[in-house]
């Protein structure tokens, strides 16, 4: 396990909903000692999450009563590692586990990259899908095309325009320069917009492909061709339309990313629409997404 150097203060945020509880128990375990402090912010569980882990002094739970989405939790989780002095904050999935020496890793590349002039918006891990043990490319737009990015070296950290939020380290001056994650969009597209918004103030984010954690994405998959497709429940493709509409009306996003948007919402309606079941209910809740987006009706369904 690689320590943190003692001038680094990194708190790292779970948010959870409804979690797998020795899930949760085994990211707690592998996370909190590579971190300063550890924050838990539950959105709203059916189960008592703090009596399941045993809240003690090495983290603290939070319990928000009701989901507000995983971007107001993430926001109380930010806010709270500001009261704590923190120079950093971890943002965190209930269903990853990183490497022993993910956060240490990261710290490296981040630094690196200040040392070099880059003002860094975040770095985040190259994960492998818990479910289908694909390892997951970084992405960057190149033209109109989201390209994949491997990791042809293992030491490399590749440029990205965005990188998932789970496994995220963000400097908290760059917080402070660009903002939180957007309230009122609730779930999905929240770390996408946070990117291309740092993106669009003049900070990278970069992937470290020496940093792995393990993920899983969405509830199930669909093997379509060579590739497992992540599938949600109709209400989560709801959200994703939904708010890559919404987002795609922004005006600070390029003409590019609009049109690579607006081309992502037609496979996917069409694809959840036609491959995956229940197809009415996918079809339904993704056209609904589509009008709300549209007339920015945001906020949680």
């Amino acid at each position: 396990m690689q320590r943190l150097p003692n001038t680094e203060t990194i708190t790292g945020v779970i948010v959870t909903f409804n979690p797998d509880m020795e899930m949760l128990r085994r990211l707690i375990a592998a996370v909190g000692p590579q971190l300063s402090s550890l924050l838990i912010v539950d959105n709203g569980s059916h189960t008592d999450v703090a009596a399941g882990i045993k809240n003690t002094d090495t983290f603290e739970v939070v319990l928000l009563g009701q989901n507000f989405g995983i971007a107001h939790a993430q926001n109380i989780g930010i806010e709270s590692a500001r009261t704590r002095g923190s120079k950093y904050v971890l943002l965190l999935d209930q269903d990853s586990i990183p490497s022993p020496d993910m956060v240490a890793t990261l710290l490296a590349a981040l630094i690196s990259k200040q040392v070099d002039g880059q003002n860094v918006a975040c770095v985040g891990p190259r994960y492998t899908d818990s479910r289908t043990e694909d390892v997951a490319p970084f992405v960057k737009l190149e033209g109109l095309r989201l390209t994949r990015v491997e990791c042809i070296d293992k030491d490399n950290v590749v440029a990205v325009d965005f990188v998932i939020a789970s496994g995220c380290l963000i400097p908290m001056s760059t917080i402070d320069a660009v903002g939180l994650m957007r309230d009122e969009m609730f779930i999905d597209y929240v770390d996408i917009e946070w990117g291309l918004r740092a993106q669009n103030s003049g900070y990278l984010s970069y992937g470290v492909c020496a940093a792995t954690m393990e993920h899983a994405l969405g509830d199930q998959s669909v093997k379509f061709g060579r590739r497992h497709i992540p599938v949600h429940s109709p209400l989560r493709h709801y959200y994703h339309i939904r708010n890559a509409i919404w987002l795609s009306k922004q005006s600070w996003i390029s003409a590019q990313w609009k049109i690579v948007l607006i081309w992502r919402i037609v496979r996917q309606w069409l694809f959840f629409s036609i491959m995956t079941s229940p197809r009415l209910k996918h079809a339904q809740m993704m056209s609904l997404g589509i009008v709300h987006g549209l007339v920015n009706r945001m906020g949680k369904r």
